[in-house]
């Protein structure tokens, strides 16, 4: 079954709520390729080799949670940019991005996705005074030491994750995917044994030791993994749509 691209794209918008997040990015349809579509491919971030993977699989949409045209970056059409638009104009292929709006949505997003794979009780946003927090706080079903939690990760996520190891037993976990490492202040104000997340900064490991929890930095794509996939399956199931999601590897 195909649908139009328009219907898709109102549909992503209307589910998201995108136009009302303030993003780095714009969100939706960053580049328009053939009017109707039956096969959409997902991936977490719209990289070259994600675009010849999903030329291979004929796709007509490629949805991603990290797409193209960031605030500040260089606007000219060169280089790494003119390949991948060139991969995407050749092809008819349409490509569409939602950045904070996947982060953040109650149902598909990737901070509730990864919950749901790691067995976390989803309790509430990281900062309950702030409607744009990000992140998320919650609980395990029995406490368990920061070294069992972190065997979950690896298993889940099948990469090994970065742990600094606090002294106490885990219950509450604060959590952002991606690179939220910025929020460990806010985990820590919440009173967390754990907060989990993509990356690290030199200082998380001070805030981390010096404020008594573990903290976990599992990789920025590998948290991501999972929302993505799950917008493409409900926009899949809404129009009786082909969807393949695609993992192109990536360590950090």
């Amino acid at each position: 079954m195909a649908i139009a691209l328009n219907t898709l794209v109102e549909e992503a918008e209307r589910y998201l709520n995108a136009s009302r997040i303030q993003d780095y990015c714009p969100n939706g349809l960053q580049v328009e390729g053939r009017p109707q579509v039956s096969r959409i491919v997902t991936g977490v971030t719209a990289s070259q080799a994600l675009l010849d993977a999903a030329v291979e699989a004929e796709a007509d949409v490629i949805l991603v949670h990290h797409g193209y045209f960031w605030k500040g970056e260089n606007p000219c059409v060169v280089g790494m940019k003119q390949r991948r638009l060139k991969t995407l104009l050749a092809n008819d292929i349409s490509l569409l991005a939602y950045h904070l709006p996947l982060d953040v949505h109650p149902e598909v997003g990737n901070n509730v996705q990864l919950a749901r794979q790691l067995d976390i009780i989803v309790e509430g946003p990281l900062e309950p005074d702030n409607p744009r927090t990000v992140g998320l706080i919650g609980s395990l079903a029995e406490p368990m030491t920061a070294r069992d939690f972190t065997r979950r990760v690896r298993e889940v996520l099948g990469r090994e994750p970065l742990l600094v190891e606090g002294e106490r037993m885990i219950s509450r976990i604060g959590w952002c995917t991606g690179g939220g490492q910025g929020y460990i202040d806010q985990a820590i104000a919440a009173g967390v044994d754990l907060y989990l997340t993509g990356e690290a900064s030199e200082q998380t490991f001070h805030s981390a030791r010096e404020n008594g929890i573990s903290f976990i930095a599992a990789g920025h794509h590998a948290t991501e993994r999972y929302g993505i996939q799950a917008l493409g399956d409900y926009l899949a199931r809404r129009f009786a749509l082909e969807h393949l999601f695609i993992d192109c590897p990536n360590p950090v």
